[in-house]
């Protein structure tokens, strides 16, 4: 079953967020990913959104966003996110697929 990223994220300088998104794609690509969604003011309809940016991502399953998240390849390039930016990132399972 399908997993996603979600990440919000408030970027507070970025000169340096750019590094992060300069290397962002070649690193996700090599992990089968599919970016779903970024959005830079995305629209609250309920409660409160208090970040200036929303990412979805797919992957095929959990343990692909797992070995993507926690490889030495985004930890090495998620350090230019860390010094830029604060995030809330959570992994989100996608419901099972309806056979027929």
């Amino acid at each position: 079953m399908s997993s996603y990223v979600v990440a919000q994220i408030t970027i507070n300088d970025r000169e340096k967020y750019a590094r992060y998104e300069a290397g962002f794609m070649d690193v996700f690509d090599q992990f089968g990913g599919q970016i779903l969604a970024v959005d830079e003011a995305p629209e609250s309809i309920e409660g409160r959104w208090p970040h200036t940016r929303t990412v979805l991502l797919r992957f095929d399953n959990l343990a692909d966003a797992k070995a993507w998240y926690h490889s030495e390849q985004y930890q090495a390039l998620a350090k230019h996110r860390w010094e830029a930016s604060i995030a809330d990132i959570a992994f989100v399972q996608g419901l099972p697929q309806a056979t027929s």
